[in-house]
């Protein structure tokens, strides 16, 4: 049996991502700083910070999946978020490169972009935006993510693991899709994520996909669904919302998402199969 390890199992993606892991035959163990309120697996506490520590968890592992972060930035002081962030990705890589594993996925952000936490009003230079869109964050969270995918190529370059970072856009667990009719009609509130979201039991396939596909090298992914997190058409979003942007590089005249995912589709042949409509009541 393929033994995966999955750091911050305990977390709001953890769990669909370890069920996923699970139904498909795998032996999983759940490392993380607190068990979580329904164990599915083992679970370590680790402190992924301690190199020593991050060794002993990844003994024996075929494959690992990164998570584990401070998820948003100034929820704690910048340099603790840029900390914590860049060094447990590194410790992670580098003790599963020493130690042989062949795969890892780790946990990149589409706040590397810079739109989600701007306070400087940026704007996108074109959408839909795929991984080529220059990332520009303001803060520290979204400049940890870009190092961490800068980590794994390095990582790769020295022992030849294939890592896949993935650039995850806003996390909807099953529970939360009755916040939705709170939102579906104010883009207001979630215009500095472009509208996106991904169902965590879509991501959790596409963790798993990454760590099945070989040859991938390093990559980075966009993870969204196919269509935005609201009742507005995505041509009115922008031209309401971001007016100047000209660039409009696919069709927008429906609910389309403006996080293109296009990239891990062809990369890895995924397909997210939920949407947010089939899941709440409202009225048009």
């Amino acid at each position: 049996m393929t033994k995966v390890v999955i750091t911050g199992g305990s977390g709001l993606l953890g769990p669909s991502v370890i069920q996923e892991f699970l139904d498909h035959g795998y032996e999983v163990l759940n490392v993380d700083q607190k068990h979580p309120e329904n164990p599915k697996c083992k679970t370590v506490i680790t402190d992924l910070t301690n190199l020593g520590e991050v060794y002993g968890v990844l003994e024996g592992a075929d494959a690992v999946v990164h998570l584990a972060a401070i998820p948003v930035a100034y929820s704690h002081p910048n340099e603790v978020t840029f900390q914590n962030n860049v060094i447990s990705t590194y410790n992670i890589l580098e003790a599963a490169g020493t130690l042989g594993i062949k795969k890892a996925v780790i946990t990149s952000s589409e706040s590397s972009y810079g739109f989600v936490f701007t306070k400087q009003n940026l704007q996108p230079l074109y959408v839909p935006i795929d991984e080529e869109h220059p990332q520009m964050p303001e803060d520290s969270y979204g400049l940890s993510k870009i190092v961490n995918e800068k980590t794994a190529e390095m990582i790769h370059q020295r022992t030849g693991m294939q890592v896949v970072s993935m650039r995850v856009g806003n996390v909807i667990a099953p529970h939360m899709y009755e916040n939705f009719p709170d939102f579906i009609h104010k883009p207001e509130l979630r215009k500095p994520i472009l509208w996106s979201y991904i169902d965590a039991r879509d991501a959790g396939a596409a963790y798993r996909l990454a760590v099945e596909k070989d040859g991938l090298g390093t990559v980075e992914l966009n993870l969204a669904a196919d269509n935005s997190s609201m009742d507005v058409t995505s041509k009115e979003l922008m031209e309401t919302s971001f007016p100047n942007v000209a660039d409009i590089r696919e069709p927008i005249d429906g609910y389309e998402t403006l996080l293109s995912n296009k990239k891990a589709k062809e990369v890895l042949g995924w397909q997210p199969v939920h949407n947010w409509r089939d899941y709440v009541k409202f009225n048009d």
